[in-house]
């Protein structure tokens, strides 16, 4: 979790850690040197470590992701959220409501309604 939130942060991580979390496009990526435009890759992989690890105390890498510049960020930020029920960031996912990005909105309104339930 911890490797997931440095790369949230803007680490580069180590490049096995990076090919155990992107697989055979993170190995495409990897072997060219990673363009400026494409590094949001590493912090949607490192997010997607986040949803199947768990989140612990990433709650503060999963607001900078939230925030993101780039939409898949997000989106995968919503999806851990809605997955392991960060309601701390309840305030922040509903606010993506409004995203430019519809799958951005979409992930969003799913974690609300997760989060909203299960507090219920």
């Amino acid at each position: 979790m911890r490797r997931c939130e440095a790369i949230l942060a803007g680490a580069a991580g180590d490049t096995d850690f990076v090919l155990m979390l992107g697989g055979a496009p993170a190995r495409r990526l990897l072997a060219t040197g990673v363009p400026g435009h494409q590094r949001y890759w590493l912090r949607v992989w490192a997010a997607r470590g986040l949803l199947w690890a768990g989140v612990a105390d990433s709650t503060e890498a999963l607001r900078a992701a939230l925030s993101d510049e780039s939409w898949r960020v997000r989106e995968m930020a919503c999806k851990v959220v809605a997955r392991h029920l960060v309601g701390d960031l309840l305030d922040e996912v509903a606010a993506l409501n409004s995203d430019p990005a519809a799958r951005v909105r979409q992930a969003a309104q799913r974690a609300v309604v997760r989060i909203v339930e299960a507090a219920a």
